[in-house]
């Protein structure tokens, strides 16, 4: 069954959707915790939550991302990401009750520490992979970082279990998702693969589950907020995979 995880990402306050990743192309779609609750009391079994400003380096919304993970936690499992970058944001994520941290920029300019939290903490911890092309793109997506399957090769030797793989490109365009490059990742590695970036039909999620091997969830944005199908049409799609 693809696991689906609906969005809810935060700036300046807001839960918002982003075009291509561009700052300030934000849409508003209002308060972040009643987002979420909306989503859990669809039937959301996991909740994919993304501080921007942490991201982005303008500040963060830590205090109201680790609230809403303290209060519904208990209902939905939260993966974190945004700024996860150090021991104090990891274990500040995971205390205030988080299931997964997503890490991402850490990942490309600490290869080390990110080894050292993936052999510590296991399948709690994903890699964030977002890229243009097959080039990666750190720092709220402003920076380059590399080669896309060589950072794979690094990271699989560190025992990465999860990546959350983002087309830059395609996200918040409602275009559909980049099938080929996830097959390419999901042919790289024995991790399982989160595709994010571009669903936006139920056929997309069709196509996702015949990637097969390793690509086992998908992040939904724009699909969801703009109403181009339901989180309940998609689950029950997805339980007949």
């Amino acid at each position: 069954m693809l696991t689906l995880l609906p969005a809810v990402d935060v700036r300046n306050g807001k839960a918002v959707r982003l075009r291509q990743g561009e700052s300030g192309s934000e849409t508003d779609y209002g308060s972040p915790f009643d987002a979420a609750v909306q989503w859990v009391d669809q039937g959301a079994q996991w909740i994919h939550m993304v501080d921007l400003d942490a991201a982005f380096g303008t500040g963060n919304n830590r205090a109201q991302v680790h609230d809403i993970v303290e209060q519904l936690g208990s209902r939905v499992h939260i993966e974190l990401s945004g700024g996860i970058r150090d021991d104090a944001s990891l274990e500040a994520a995971f205390e205030a009750g988080a299931a997964r941290v997503n890490i991402g920029t850490a990942a490309l300019e600490n290869p080390e520490w990110t080894a050292q939290v993936i052999s510590r903490y296991g399948e709690k911890v994903a890699v964030g992979l977002d890229v243009r092309g097959t080039t990666l793109a750190g720092r709220g997506w402003t920076s380059q970082g590399g080669d896309l399957f060589e950072m794979i090769d690094v990271l699989n030797q560190a025992g990465c279990s999860r990546y959350v793989v983002t087309d830059v490109n395609r996200d918040g365009m409602m275009s559909g998702p980049n099938v080929d490059l996830l097959a390419q990742v999901a042919n790289h590695t024995d991790a399982r693969v989160t595709a994010s970036g571009g669903i936006s039909t139920l056929d997309d999620l069709k196509t996702l589950s015949t990637i097969g091997k390793g690509v086992d969830a998908a992040i939904l944005g724009k699909s969801l907020y703009s109403g181009a199908f339901t989180l309940p049409e998609a689950l029950e799609l997805t339980q007949n995979f």
